[in-house]
C-alpha cells in the first residue's frame, strides 16, 4: 500500500488506518512530538514540576532549618542562594531537557565525554526512589493507624517499658532504711522494695515520649544496630508494596496518566497545610511557636556564620532536586517553544514559599506542645524523621479530634512524597524509552510495572528491623556530595566546554531573542558564581563529613564500606564513559579528546522543523546507534 497516501500522524496495515495513539497510547493525536509524546497541558508540567520540587523537605527540614539559623534573618541567604546557585541551575536543566527533546542521559549528545554525568544522576535517582518510597510506607501505616477513637502513641501502653513517661523520671534518690540509715538507691531498687525518696534528693533523666516509643517499638520494631537485620516488619513490607502499586498505577501511560494524577498530590498538600495552619493559629501557645519560628526571636548576628549561608545553599539545591536527573526528563516532553524561562521563575518560588508557609504550619502546633507540656519551644522542635514522626505526631495526640488532624498529616506526607516519586520514575522510564524507544512503544506498561517491581524488592531490606540504618545510610552516602559532582560537572560541561553563549542561542531558539542585558545575570551566574559556590559546598561537605549514626547508635565499618561503594558506583561511570567515548572516537589521543568534547552528530532540536539554520545538517537523532560516536571529520564545530 502506498504509504505515502497516509497522514504522518497515521499507521497504515493493509487496508486498516490506525492512529498513533492506539498503539502507543502515551502519545496523543495533538502532541508535536508523535515519537516521545507532549504534556497534554501546560499546567500538567507545571504541576508536575512543582510536585517534584517540593516534597518532604519542605515540611521537615526547611522550617527546623530556619529556627537554628536565625529565624526569619535566615531568609536572606536563603533568598540570596536561590537566585545565585538554585535558579539558573532549574533554568539551564529545564531549558536543556526541552531544547533536545531527550532525558538526562542521551542529551549528553551536547557533550559525549560527560555522558556518565547523566548515568550517575540516574543512578543516584534510582537509590533513592528505593528509601523514598519506604518512607511514604511509614506515612501510610501512621495514617492507617490513626484509624482510631483514640491515637495509639497517646499514652504508653503495652508496648511501652519503664522509660516512657511525658514528665522526667527518677534514676537516683535517698532512701531511709528501717535502720535510720540514708542510702542512694537506682530506680529499679525503688520499685522493687516498694520505697519512696527523700524529697529533694531525687535525680532526674527525661522521659521517652509515647509518640518516640511507637515509632521505635511498633512502627519501626527497630533492632540494636545495622548488624541485628531481624526480620521483614510485614505491615511495612505491605505497605510499601501499597505505594509501589499506587506509583505503578499513576505511570502506566507515563505523562499522559501521571499529569492528571498530580491535580491531586500536588494541590492537596496546600490545602492541609493550610487547614493545619488554621487549627494551629487558634491554639494557646502558638504565637510562641512561631515566634521562634520567625518572629522576634529572629537573630541577624547569624548572618556572620559561614554555617548558616552553607545550610542556605544546601537547603536551595536539594529542595529544588536540581541535578537528579528528573528536571531533564519532565522538561523534555515539553513543547520546543514553551517558556521554559517563566516556568523556571513560577516553579522554584513556589517551592521556596512552600517553605515559608509550610514553618508555619508546623511551628503553630508544637508552639502548642511546648505550652502545654511547661517546655521551651527549642525543646520540643526537631528535623527530619523526629519531627515528622515522633514530635509532630506527639503534639497531634494531645488535640482534641486528634485522629482526624494526624489522618489530614500524614495524608500530606503521603501525596507530598508520592508526586516527587512519580518524577523519580519517570526519569528512569525515560532514560530507557530513549535508550529503546522501540521497546518502551510496545512495553511501556510491563517495562514501567516492571521497574516499580525490582525496585519494590530492593526495598524489602529497608523495611526489616534494622530498616531505618539502611534508609539513613542511602540518605547520608547517595543523596549527598555525588549530586554536587554531577551538577558542578553538569554546568561546566554546558556553559564553559560546550559553550555558555551557544547554549543561550539554544534557549533563544525555543523563547525567543532577549536583549543582552537580559542574559547578563544568567551569563554572570552560570559562568563563575553558580560553579563556585557548588564548589564550595562540595569541599564543605567533604571537609565536614562524618561516620553516619541514626539515635546515637554508629555504623559497623561493614554498613560505612558499603556506603562509600554505593556513592562510587554511582560516580565510577563518569571516567568510564569518557574513556569509552575517546576509546570509540577516531585519530590520535588529542583528536579524540577533542571530538568528544564537540556536540555528536545528531545532538539538535528533535523535531525537524525547529532546527533551523543553525541544525540544519544535524543527524536524525532517533539514529542513534549509527551517529552517536564523535569523530573528527563528523563532529559539529563550534559556531
Amino acid at each position: 500500500m502506498d504509504k505515502s497516501k497516509c497522514p504522518s500522524f497515521f499507521k497504515c496495515r493493509g487496508k486498516e488506518k490506525v492512529t498513533a495513539s492506539s498503539e502507543n497510547f502515551h502519545v496523543g493525536e495533538n502532541d508535536e512530538n508523535q515519537d516521545r509524546g507532549n504534556w497534554s497541558k501546560k499546567s500538567d508540567y507545571l504541576l508536575s514540576m512543582v510536585g517534584y520540587a517540593v516534597g518532604l523537605g519542605n515540611v521537615w527540614r526547611f522550617p527546623y532549618l530556619t529556627y537554628n539559623n536565625g529565624g526569619g534573618a535566615f531568609l536572606i541567604p536563603y533568598a540570596i542562594m536561590l537566585a545565585l546557585a538554585g535558579l539558573p541551575l532549574f533554568f539551564l536543566e529545564c531549558s536543556l531537557g526541552q531544547f533536545a527533546s531527550l532525558g538526562p542521559v542521551s542529551v549528553w549528545r551536547i557533550l559525549p565525554l560527560f555522558q556518565g554525568v547523566g548515568i550517575t544522576m540516574v543512578l543516584i535517582s534510582i537509590f533513592v526512589t528505593i528509601y523514598y518510597n519506604v518512607i511514604i510506607a511509614y506515612s501510610l501505616f501512621y495514617m492507617f493507624a490513626s484509624f482510631q477513637s483514640e491515637l495509639p502513641w497517646k499514652n504508653c501502653s503495652v508496648w511501652a517499658d519503664d522509660n516512657c513517661s511525658r514528665s522526667p523520671i527518677v534514676t537516683h534518690c535517698n532512701v531511709s532504711t528501717t535502720m535510720g540509715d540514708i542510702i542512694r538507691v537506682n530506680k529499679s531498687w525503688l520499685s522493687t522494695h516498694n520505697l519512696t525518696c527523700i524529697n529533694g534528693s531525687e535525680a532526674y533523666q527525661p522521659g521517652q515520649l509515647p509518640s518516640e516509643q511507637y515509632w521505635n517499638k511498633v512502627a519501626l520494631q527497630r533492632s540494636s544496630g545495622m548488624d541485628e537485620t531481624g526480620v521483614i516488619v510485614w505491615y511495612l513490607a505491605l505497605c510499601l508494596l501499597l505505594a509501589w502499586l499506587i506509583v505503578g498505577a499513576a505511570l502506566f501511560k507515563g505523562i499522559k496518566s501521571s499529569g492528571k494524577v498530580v491535580y491531586f498530590t500536588a494541590i492537596f498538600p496546600y490545602v492541609v497545610l493550610l487547614i493545619l495552619l488554621i487549627r494551629g493559629a487558634t491554639l494557646e501557645g502558638a504565637s510562641k511557636g512561631i515566634s521562634y519560628y520567625i518572629g522576634a526571636q529572629s537573630n541577624f548576628t547569624k548572618l556572620r556564620e559561614a554555617e548558616v549561608w552553607k545550610d542556605a545553599a544546601t537547603q536551595i539545591f536539594y529542595s529544588l532536586s536540581v541535578a537528579w536527573g528528573g528536571l531533564v526528563a519532565l522538561s523534555s516532553y515539553n513543547k520546543f517553544n514553551n517558556n521554559c524561562f517563566s516556568d523556571a521563575i513560577v516553579v522554584c518560588l513556589t517551592n521556596c514559599l512552600t517553605s515559608v508557609f509550610a514553618g508555619f504550619a508546623i511551628f503553630s502546633i508544637l508552639g502548642h506542645m511546648a505550652h502545654i507540656s511547661g517546655k521551651e519551644v527549642s525543646q520540643v522542635v526537631k528535623s527530619g524523621f523526629d519531627l515528622a514522626f515522633i514530635a509532630y505526631p506527639e503534639a497531634l495526640a494531645q488535640l482534641p479530634g486528634g485522629p482526624f488532624w494526624s489522618i489530614l498529616f500524614f495524608f500530606m506526607l503521603l501525596t507530598l512524597g508520592l508526586d516527587s516519586q512519580f518524577a523519580s520514575i519517570e526519569t528512569i522510564t525515560t532514560t530507557i524509552q530513549d535508550l529503546f524507544p522501540k521497546v518502551m512503544k510496545k512495553m511501556r506498561v510491563p517495562i514501567t510495572l516492571g521497574c516499580c517491581l525490582v525496585l519494590f524488592l530492593l526495598g524489602l531490606v529497608c523495611v526489616t528491623q534494622a530498616g531505618i540504618y539502611w534508609v539513613h545510610l542511602i540518605d547520608h552516602f547517595c543523596a549527598g556530595w555525588g549530586i554536587l559532582i554531577a551538577a558542578i560537572l553538569e554546568i561546566i560541561g554546558i556553559i564553559w566546554i560546550y559553550g555558555g553563549n551557544r547554549f543561550i542561542e539554544d534557549i533563544e531558539m525555543m523563547i525567543g531573542a532577549k536583549k543582552w542585558i537580559f542574559w547578563l545575570w544568567w551569563r554572570a551566574c552560570w559562568f563563575v558564581i553558580t560553579p563556585l559556590l557548588l564548589i564550595a559546598i562540595l569541599i564543605w561537605s567533604l571537609v565536614k563529613f562524618h561516620r553516619p549514626n541514626y539515635a546515637k547508635i554508629p555504623y559497623p565499618d561493614w554498613g560505612v564500606a558499603l556506603g562509600w561503594c554505593m556513592i562510587i558506583f554511582c560516580i565510577i561511570w563518569i571516567p568510564i564513559m569518557a574513556v569509552v567515548k575517546i576509546i570509540q572516537a577516531e585519530g590520535t589521543i588529542f583528536q579524540r579528546i577533542v571530538s568528544c568534547c564537540r556536540p555528536a552528530s545528531n545532538w539538535g532540536p528533535y523535531l525537524e522543523r525547529h532546527r533551523g539554520e543553525r541544525y540544519k545538517d544535524m543527524i536524525d537523532p532517533k539514529k542513534e546507534t549509527d551517529h552517536e560516536i564523535p569523530t573528527v571529520s563528523g563532529s559539529r564545530k563550534p559556531e
